[in-house]
């Protein structure tokens, strides 16, 4: 009994009294006491002595055992606070060492599951997917395992086994949303990675170092001067980040040459850097202000964030304060101000904030205004849901246009954080867009800032590793053309020596002559309306339109505008009319629409409208079927405001069989260039669908011009 009440007081003395672990150790000294009794007959001992010497042996061996599981809980112990501490990087390695000390299956996956989190919450999405993976085939018993098992996939840009995540997820979950968004977010990122938004985004190498740079903002009015954020060797905390692994970061500054060369990156003064943790610089559109984050740290401690705020002072800055828009403990970081400097954006998970799936609450997007800059701010107002979601929204940046720009990881994107532009639209709410690739990829992508003038900065970026870089990007110019043929309507043929006008909405008109292959060629300008308007002597002019509003990407356009010729009669194509009948079909009116727009485009011109039938059926109903059709031709064009002195209609039956011209040669072969089609001709030919071709050639609506003297009342 003395070995039993020795465990029982080691247990108390450590404060982990478990009968599960008292039982295991009893079974541990009834099981080895047979087993040391055993070895000590061997020297002969007497059954007392022997009694007495096994107990001591088994009393050490116990011992050793009680002092090694107490240190496994108090390891475990200490790994769970650390995390929940938010030093997940120093976490990691005490969860590893109590993973293998630990044998109960159930507390390894548990563990296991815990230091998927820490890599997922340190930004290292591939060892996060690697022990995601091991607890997933674990089967354990919290499915945000696969929800976030995926998430990580995605962040790895494999999207094919990301969506087979997020599918099984829904089988867990059937409720949850994010499964149904995981998978559309896998499809959309691979098209917008098939169909980039010509963006061009470069790694700012100069600027990048083996940590993490991120959270640029220009820091002069030529943008050849940027402040950043870095936790390089040079920062003035030399402690190590136990959440991150890396130092406590600094503000950095960069300026460029005249050459266009980058100075290397040096910290500012001691009055904004501290041995704590600053970051997230925002300067004033007027570049006098400096808002930033600083944080104070603590081992093992969670510490608030606060927002400070300087006033420039020559090349550097006076000594800042900080705007104590809450308390110590409550973060308030990522600052924003409006150009007019009167709303200031912030990031905090203060009471008020959106709830996560486990009732945390999530980072937002909080705003305090005021009515001119000698006012104190107002109160928090949380942006809302519009902006905000159970996931978290970071880095707000506001674009001197006004346009609210941040990064969120609960909105349908293509990885980690992904960059949303967000206007706002009359009501009080907001338009919101994804930035999609080439700005975002499937890493996390945020902290991006504009030139003012043009659509080109920096932003921060994990895509090429575990650490945060610095990127530029620009969007190149919009390029438009037009390249066109013009082309004799009847034959086919281009025309060279055609007269082209493009006249733009912007009032612009230019002026281009055909080439021998009939072919013009203009530029076009972005967001612009353009008619093309062709013309030559001995043909009525033809135009067509193109337009470059709504478009994304540079384009090269093509048309073809034909000319009718003057001394040649037109087959105006698709007309129909029901059988037997002169009422026009709907889908005759785009035909139509198209022969009011070349009448006006020739104000001078007098037209006979022809109709022909085939020559099935009685003559004499045929040519008053024609003259009907004919009329009810002139009649839409009369509607739509030509003048009845320019319209002449005509019915010609079936006494004007159709001549195969080379226009109908290319499109039917089998039509002879030259030949009339006759009844003779069209009886000789023996497929019948051929056949009914050819009646339906002859069953036809054409114009000729009758003069072109034609001068309006």
């Amino acid at each position: 009994m003395l070995i039993q009440y020795f465990i029982v007081l080691k247990l108390k003395h450590t404060k982990v009294i478990s009968f599960k672990l008292f039982n295991e150790l009893l079974v541990i000294y009834f099981r080895n006491i047979i087993q040391i009794e055993l070895i000590l007959r061997k020297l002969s001992l007497t059954t007392y002595k022997m009694r007495i010497l096994a107990t001591l042996v088994l009393f050490a061996l116990v011992f050793v055992i009680a002092n090694e599981v107490y240190a496994q809980n108090k390891r475990l112990q200490r790994a769970y606070e650390t995390y929940e501490a938010g030093e997940y990087y120093e976490a990691i390695d005490i969860f590893k060492d109590a993973y293998q000390k630990i044998t109960d299956k159930k507390e390894k996956v548990r563990i296991t599951f815990h230091i998927a989190e820490c890599y997922r919450k340190i930004d290292d999405p591939n060892h996060a997917a690697m022990w995601y993976g091991k607890v997933v085939k674990k089967n354990y018993e919290d499915p945000a395992a696969t929800l976030y098992y995926a998430d990580m996939l995605k962040m790895l840009g494999d999207y094919e086994e990301a969506k087979l995540q997020y599918q099984n997820y829904k089988e867990l979950v059937p409720g949850d949303q994010k499964a149904a968004d995981g998978v559309l977010s896998c499809d959309l990122a691979l098209e917008w990675i098939e169909f980039p938004n010509g963006y061009v985004v470069e790694e700012m190498k100069f600027f990048n170092s083996k940590m993490s740079d991120y959270s640029p903002t220009y820091a002069r009015e030529d943008y050849r001067q940027i402040y950043f954020t870095s936790t390089r060797e040079e920062t003035f905390g030399k402690k190590e980040h136990g959440g991150t692994g890396q130092n406590f970061a600094d503000i950095f500054e960069s300026t460029m040459d005249r050459k266009g060369k980058w100075s290397s990156p040096i910290p500012l003064s001691e009055d904004i850097n501290t041995e704590g943790e600053e970051g997230t610089p925002y300067i004033t559109l007027d570049y006098s202000k400096m808002y930033f984050t600083r944080c104070m740290t603590s081992k093992n401690k969670t510490m608030g964030c606060q927002i400070y705020f300087a006033e420039r002072k020559g090349e550097d800055w006076d000594k800042p304060e900080s705007l104590d828009l809450l308390e110590d403990s409550i973060v308030a970081a990522h600052p924003a101000i409006s150009p007019d400097g009167l709303t200031l954006y912030f990031v905090s998970d203060m009471d008020g904030s959106i709830k996560d799936q486990n009732g945390k609450s999530s980072k937002d997007i909080w705003k305090v205004t005021r009515e001119s800059e000698s006012e104190e701010w107002s109160e928090p107002v949380n942006l809302g849901n519009q902006i905000n979601t159970s996931g978290n929204e970071l880095f707000p940046y506001v674009h001197a246009d006004g346009t609210l720009y941040f990064s969120s990881n609960g909105r349908i994107g293509m990885g980690g954080l992904d960059i949303f532009k967000a206007k706002s639209i009359p009501g009080g709410n907001w338009e919101i867009e994804n930035m999609r690739y080439p700005i975002n990829s499937s890493a996390d992508d945020f902290g991006i800032c504009f030139e003012t003038r043009r659509e080109a900065g920096f932003l921060s970026s994990s895509r090429k590793g575990k650490v945060d870089d610095i990127y530029m990007f620009m969007l190149p110019p919009l390029k438009f053309s037009i390249t066109g043929i013009v082309r004799n309507e009847n034959t086919n043929d281009p025309i060279e020596g055609a007269t082209v006008k493009s006249i733009s909405s912007d009032g612009v008109t230019l002026e281009a002559k055909t080439t021998g292959d009939g072919a013009f060629k203009f530029m076009l300008k972005p967001g612009t309306d353009y008619v093309f308007l062709a013309s030559k002597e001995g043909f009525l002019k033809g135009k067509e339109r193109e337009t470059t509003k709504g478009k994304e990407t540079s384009s090269e356009f093509s048309a073809t505008i034909y000319l009718p010729p003057i001394d040649k009669v037109i087959r105006i194509e698709n007309i129909f009319f029901d059988f037997a009948s002169a009422d026009l079909r709907p889908e005759s009116t785009v035909s139509l629409d198209k022969l009011v727009e070349t009448l006006n485009d020739n104000p001078n011109v007098v037209i006979e409208l022809g109709s022909h039938t085939d020559n099935r059926g009685n003559d004499d109903f045929n040519l008053d079927l024609s003259e009907r059709r004919a009329k009810a031709v002139v009649d839409y064009l009369i509607m739509k405001g030509i003048n009845t002195e320019r319209l002449v209609s005509k019915g010609y039956g079936e006494n004007q069989p159709k001549v195969v011209d080379k226009r109908d040669h290319e499109s039917y072969p089998f039509l002879p260039e030259g030949q009339v089609l006759n009844a003779t001709y069209i009886n000789s030919i023996k497929d019948e669908d051929l056949q009914e071709l050819a009646h339906f050639l002859n069953r036809r609506t054409e114009f000729k011009v009758l003069r072109t003297d034609y001068v309006g009342q």
